[in-house]
């Protein structure tokens, strides 16, 4: 199921942003339109979008290998900063060339008619993917609000998605906007204008896309919930005296790579360390699958008495 969804919510994208693409093409030939077109160009670019993180979930799914010990899942990480910066570069900078293309050399809309139906079919589209993004999306938001779920989410194709669908539909109403006032004021260039809003729009996207991708590429920590299960398991346990601050790094949306310095209490047998170790690490992936690379420091306190337990480093 946690490899199914993203991808249905990937695919349900794709599909959106290919019928739109067609349809707003069409419409720009008919009519001219600079706005349409560089809407044209997005849902293309959304449409390309989604095969490179389609492309990068099944990178990230490939098994461990003597080069990569741990794994590809940050791969994932990596094709998704190559889509913000398609996003940025490649839909933006098009959009750019087409706003001030039509600026230069404005040309009074024909048939805006087409125009008011590609959009509006778009809008059904567009909408039901974002549907699909958004229901994915409320399945990780737990209470959060929005920003909050955003910043601590492990899986990028969900917020990457609903990023540019939510953009897209932003779009959607600027270029209705723009063909409508233009065709009612007589102005060509207000059709220009819109395509250059959308240019800043898909750059704030791609920004915000950007950053978040940023700190998983260079390697995240757990969530705080995860962070205070991990504490509770191993704190609880029988033998131990007390533990350093756990150290965790999600190498991909599930998979986390934890490392605990364990103090236990005083002249455990070693048989009771290695059951200690053994009962820690099912404890912990019982109560968090995600905890799938667990290395456990084991150390026992001397006879003397114990030693005074480190600050947190939190």
């Amino acid at each position: 199921m946690e490899a199914a969804a993203p991808k249905r919510t990937i695919v349900a994208a794709m599909g959106a942003n290919v019928a739109i693409a067609a349809t707003k093409f069409v419409a720009a030939a008919f009519t001219g339109s600079s706005a349409m077109l560089s809407k044209g160009i997005h849902s293309l670019v959304n449409s390309g979008n989604g095969l490179l993180l389609l492309w990068g979930f099944r990178r990230s799914q490939r098994p461990a290998d003597v080069r990569h010990p741990f794994g590809h899942g940050k791969e994932l990480y990596f094709w998704t900063l190559i889509v913000a910066i398609m996003v940025f570069a490649v839909g933006g900078g098009t959009s750019m060339y087409e706003g001030i293309s039509h600026l230069a050399h404005p040309n009074s809309l024909r048939n805006p008619l087409w125009n008011y139906l590609v959009l509006g079919l778009a809008m059904v589209f567009e909408g039901y993917s974002w549907t699909v993004a958004v229901r994915k999306f409320r399945g990780i938001q737990q209470g959060q609000g929005v920003w909050r779920a955003i910043h601590t989410s492990k899986d990028p194709t969900i917020f990457t998605v609903l990023f540019e669908d939510s953009a897209a539909l932003i779009g959607l109403l600027v270029s209705m906007m723009g063909v409508f006032l233009g065709h009612q004021l007589e102005n060509p260039y207000l059709d220009g204008v819109a395509s250059l809003v959308i240019v800043g729009l898909l750059a704030v996207v791609a920004v915000l896309l950007a950053y978040e991708i940023k700190e998983l590429l260079v390697g995240e920590s757990a969530a705080e919930e995860v962070m205070a299960h991990i504490r509770a398991v191993t704190e609880t346990d029988p033998v131990v005296e007390w533990l350093m601050p756990p150290l965790t790094m999600h190498l991909g949306p599930h998979d986390i790579l934890l490392n605990l310095q364990i103090k236990f209490r005083e002249k455990p047998s070693a048989a009771e360390i290695g059951a200690a170790v053994d009962r820690i690490e099912k404890n912990l992936r019982s109560r968090d699958p995600d905890n799938k690379r667990i290395f456990i420091e084991a150390e026992s306190l001397s006879a003397s008495g114990p030693r005074e337990a480190p600050r947190s480093l939190e």
